[in-house]
């Protein structure tokens, strides 16, 4: 027959029903108070570009960022062969534009994907003022 465990030093007991309804409801409003807490320092999420996301599946997220990805640089490759032929400094204007494009379509795809914080200039600051000079 085994013995019943016994407190070593302390002359604690174990919780009754009642305390530990009383401190699951401590907790219980901890966490509210917490989340509450979180809630408020957390910045707002644009509700458009959220919206935007959610309803689109895995497939057309990925075809979405690879079109704009491709795109960016088919424009700078474009835009670098019309210089090298009106300017005559092949293929200089193609490297750099090329390159300048593959730049563009990295931050658009970061920016759609929202891992970079949108153009500082375009944001409206706490009075809701336009930060750029036209607003």
């Amino acid at each position: 027959m085994r013995k019943p465990a016994q407190n070593k030093g302390t002359d604690k007991t174990a919780p009754d029903d009642g305390e530990r309804n009383d401190q699951a409801d401590g907790l219980e409003e901890r966490r509210r108070q917490l989340e509450a807490e979180l809630a408020s320092r957390r910045p707002a999420d644009k509700p458009g570009k959220e919206a935007e996301w959610a309803g689109k599946s895995s497939y057309a997220k990925a075809f979405q960022l690879s079109t704009e990805f491709v795109a960016a640089i088919f424009v700078g490759a474009l835009l670098g062969y019309l210089i090298d032929r009106f300017l005559g400094t092949t293929p200089w204007g193609m490297i750099l534009f090329l390159l300048l494009g593959f730049v563009a379509g990295v931050l658009n795809v970061m920016r759609s994907a929202g891992l970079v914080a949108d153009n500082r200039l375009d944001r409206k600051d706490d009075r809701g003022k336009n930060h750029n000079a036209n607003g």
